[in-house]
């Protein structure tokens, strides 16, 4: 299961050019959680120390507006997120809610912090690849709100997520 592992974080972006005894090392480390059907792995102004990757299920990034939570995005199998509370160290700025049983890995700043005393430099290019990852997000982000500033009838589509 661990090679199974290894292969799935070295098709992600966030582990891209990461060696395989450096995602085993880190694996080893790492809890894989279960969460059910309309479970949340976290919610939305908790605090944050670890980033999931999807292993199985599908899961919604939803964000609270209105008394309601409102679909930011689907994450599937290989998709990762929470990474950006490992990185700023601040409150989770969505929860993530099961829309199927899921299992996934949890990386903690722990364990990144194992891979920063084990190799320097994998690393660095673990933590520029989460920068990428936010990055590209943000652009993405960017890009819908233009759309909704200029009257994009696709953007100022409102999805409501209910359990």
């Amino acid at each position: 299961m661990q090679d199974a592992r290894t292969e799935l974080l070295q098709r992600m972006a966030l582990f891209g050019g990461i060696r395989a005894d450096i995602l085993q090392f880190l694996l080893a480390f790492c809890p894989v959680v279960a969460v059910p059907r309309n479970e949340f792995f976290f919610h939305q102004g908790e605090e944050g120390d670890a980033l999931f990757v999807l292993e199985s299920g599908e899961a919604a990034v939803l964000k609270s507006w209105g008394g309601q939570n409102r679909l930011v995005q689907s994450v599937s199998v290989g998709d990762c997120f929470g990474e950006m509370a490992v990185m700023d160290h601040c409150h989770r700025s969505a929860s993530v809610q099961a829309v199927d049983d899921c299992t996934a890995i949890r990386i903690s700043t722990g364990d990144l912090y194992r891979v920063y005393g084990q190799d320097l430099k994998q690393f660095a290019l673990i933590q520029m690849n989460m920068g990428r990852e936010v990055s590209r997000r943000l652009r993405q982000a960017n890009d819908r709100l233009f759309s909704a500033q200029m009257g994009s009838a696709d953007a100022i589509v409102e999805h409501i997520f209910t359990a």
